[in-house]
């Protein structure tokens, strides 16, 4: 089998969050999906599988469960598409949970993925992600995903600590915790304990969540996001209709070689 390794939402080696690209001809069982997403231990392992021209059904999984949704490694999938498989102009992914995204590569290289507005509401926040977080929130929402925790400020985001085990209860939610910045619009930090591991270096599906709350907050219809992980990553977000958003990042290969089953 065919595989790629792609640091995503970064144009440089060692940044942004890598995804394992494996081009399939067809879907393994799912139980063999996750056990070589768990050998490969990235935050994402995605299995693309051609439908028809510039058409693929996707697949993501972490290193503990199959994903609904997953950004970074649609990112990815694309990128290995255009530069390794010579696909040209847009391409479609079909999914289980998500419906349809589509996916084009700008003049300038980078990849606009058109996704659904995935906006949280405001809640009454569980005791388990109070107690879970070192800095109480100002404000807390929830969509499908994962609870958001809105902080007082920027440098809160930065010296958050999450106890993993209280936020393990909140499952199946993961929690992002973001605040407003004075780099860029806004910056975030993701934990998923339950799905994943502690934190994830770069995740492009909440901020189907976060660039709708900002832009409403900033009255912009485009915002600019780094979400302050280790490695760190940056997405460009722009509302082009109330239940639509494109999200849009570079990416880079790592690796490309072959799995022997």
């Amino acid at each position: 089998m065919d595989i790629f390794v792609v640091d995503a939402f970064t144009d440089q080696h060692f940044k942004g969050n890598s995804a394992a690209i494996m081009p399939v001809t067809t879907f393994p069982e799912a139980s063999l999906m996750q056990r070589i997403a768990a050998e490969n231990n990235l935050s994402e392992t995605a299995f693309i599988l051609r439908n028809s021209e510039n058409n693929y059904a996707i697949r993501w999984f972490s290193p503990l469960t199959e994903i609904d949704f997953c950004g970074h490694a649609t990112l990815a999938s694309a990128f290995v598409l255009y530069e390794y498989y010579n696909l040209k102009g847009k391409i479609t992914f079909t999914t289980e949970h998500v419906g349809t995204l589509t996916v084009e590569q700008n003049h300038d290289g980078n990849i606009e993925m058109n996704f659904p507005c995935q906006a949280g509401l405001e809640v009454m926040p569980p005791q388990a992600l109070l107690d879970g977080l070192s800095i109480a929130p100002i404000k807390v929402l929830q969509n499908r995903q994962a609870y958001i925790a809105v902080l007082p400020n920027e440098q809160a985001v930065h010296d958050i600590v999450c106890d993993s085990e209280l936020l393990k209860q909140l499952a199946p939610h993961d929690i992002v915790v973001t605040a407003q910045s004075s780099q860029y619009d806004f910056v975030s930090r993701y934990f998923w304990p339950a799905n994943g591991g502690y934190e994830d270096p770069v995740t492009g599906s909440i901020h189907t969540a976060l660039a709708p709350y900002w832009a409403q907050q900033l009255d912009k219809r485009e915002v600019t996001a780094y979400q302050a992980s280790q490695r760190g990553g940056v997405l460009h977000c722009k509302m082009i209709e109330d239940d639509r958003i494109i999200i849009s990042g570079s990416a880079v290969l790592y690796l490309r070689g072959k799995v022997y089953l």
